[in-house]
């Protein structure tokens, strides 16, 4: 195929990328010689007498190449030529960089059992797909490397995405090879990259390193422990992630591993990217199995609140009561007990209201009055483990404001962060226990501490 025909009889030169063939002055231009060019095809007038002729390479070589034309589904117009050796001259020549990688895979994937062949054309349809080279691994793989070195030109590729579709859909798996950052940046098929070498080098038996589009997942829950960011953009969200991270790997292992299915590709999805890579088989299967673990959240209860009525049960904080055995306790073991408080210190197990306090409570309703609210005397002495790891935490704080050296922030900075975390899990566990709202205690605690703490040598 060309962009520059030659009409013999009109003597001039079409240049199919322009709209008007580079002729305004003749309007329809296209419509014109199209329409003749196809009513000489269904006549069965050979190509050669349609007055079209290769008007780029092949005339500046001096050869008189016939061409016919074609029109494709999406608009693009084509000039197609009539023998194959004309359409080969337009091939650009093979460099010996990209024939040492066709070599080295080659040889690769015989020391790994697997066949493989250069320059391979498999029917696709009513089309080919041409490969550079191809390799038949495990259980009917087909592993079909592709080199695209610097030699290609700074103009960048085309149709790269369609070509790796087109191969996919007819069961070959796309490899792309470069030596190029730039082609190494691009997501529209799975690019690895090596360093740009002469091709005596490439041809060697030593040992050829990928340095881009191999990736190992780190899989991590997203907590307080956790050293990546969440990718949703909340604090904390809890879940599970997976996270890419660069790796090397040697070109003739990467391809007797993706040959024998042990490395594979993989599309990564962001907030707003698809990533496209090569992992271990092992990678992948989590991976999966991470984004089929999806949480549903249970469905919102209807309001079936029946309308309020008077009750003769005792009033009670504390919700699920009839889950738990009664205790079975006398007056005078609840006397010697201590009155209940919103923030006591941790115990073994929830409190459980006997069914003879409603006796006690008759008799002793003056000490009922003296428990102790939250942010109070009492409450503050009831808190007081809760309080000092607290102010255990303020104080690492304090020291890291004081230090100037990197190395000792770092410390400085772990010690805080271990200590901030110790609280965090106090209160939680505190909260669970007495059944209260995780906010309000932690907001509670800090309000005291703040009112009590002053800086202490710890």
């Amino acid at each position: 195929m060309a962009n520059i025909v030659w009409h013999t009889k009109f003597q001039i030169s079409l240049d199919l990328t322009m709209d008007d063939l580079d002729h305004p002055e003749f309007p329809e231009l296209w419509e014109t010689i199209y329409k003749t060019d196809r009513y000489y095809g269904h006549r069965g007038v050979p190509v050669h007498q349609r007055d079209l002729q290769c008007g780029g390479v092949c005339r500046d070589a001096g050869v008189e190449a016939w061409m016919h034309l074609r029109l494709r589904a999406n608009g693009r117009r084509e000039a197609v030529h009539e023998r194959r050796e004309d359409e080969a001259r337009h091939t650009v020549p093979m460099s010996d960089e990209h024939k040492a990688y066709q070599e080295r895979i080659l040889r690769a994937a015989e020391e790994g059992g697997f066949h493989s062949d250069s320059e391979v054309r498999t029917r696709a349809g009513r089309s080919w797909i041409q490969t550079d080279t191809l390799v038949e691994g495990a259980d009917g793989r087909r592993i079909g490397w592709e080199v695209q070195l610097s030699s290609v030109g700074s103009e960048g590729l085309r149709g790269v995405r369609a070509r790796a579709a087109k191969a996919e859909k007819n069961g070959i798996t796309p490899a792309w090879h470069t030596d190029r950052s730039d082609y190494a940046q691009r997501r529209d098929a799975h690019w690895t990259r090596s360093n740009s070498l002469p091709a005596y080098v490439i041809a060697k038996t030593g040992d050829l390193r990928v340095i881009s589009g191999f990736r190992k997942l780190d899989f991590w829950r997203c907590d307080v422990h956790a050293v990546y960011p969440c990718p949703h953009g909340v604090r904390r969200c809890g879940e599970a992630h997976a996270t890419p991270t660069p790796k090397d790997v040697l070109f003739d292992d990467l391809v007797r591993q993706t040959a024998a299915g042990s490395i594979v590709p993989i599309q990564f999805r962001t907030a707003t990217k698809l990533h496209r890579f090569w992992v271990t088989s092992t990678d992948q299967e989590r991976y999966n199995d991470l984004l089929s673990d999806t949480i549903q959240l249970p469905p919102a209860r209807e309001d079936s609140t029946a309308p309020a009525r008077a009750s003769h049960n005792r009033p009670t904080c504390r919700p699920d009561l009839s889950a738990n055995p009664p205790a079975q306790s006398t007056p005078q073991a609840d006397q010697n007990a201590a009155p209940l408080s919103p923030l006591p210190t941790q115990p073994e197990a929830p409190a459980i209201e006997a069914e003879s306090d409603r006796t006690y409570r008759s008799t002793a309703s003056s000490e009922a009055d003296h428990v102790q609210q939250p942010g109070s005397e009492g409450g503050a002495r009831l808190l007081d483990p809760l309080i000092e790891l607290q102010q255990v935490a303020n104080n690492e704080q304090r020291k890291l404001r004081q230090l100037n050296g990197n190395e000792e922030r770092k410390r400085q900075r772990q010690v805080w962060f271990e200590a901030a975390c110790e609280v965090q899990a106090a209160v939680t566990d505190f909260a669970r226990s007495r059944g209260l709202n995780r906010y309000e205690v932690e907001k509670e605690l800090r309000g005291i501490v703040r009112g009590t703490d002053e800086p202490q040598d710890m």
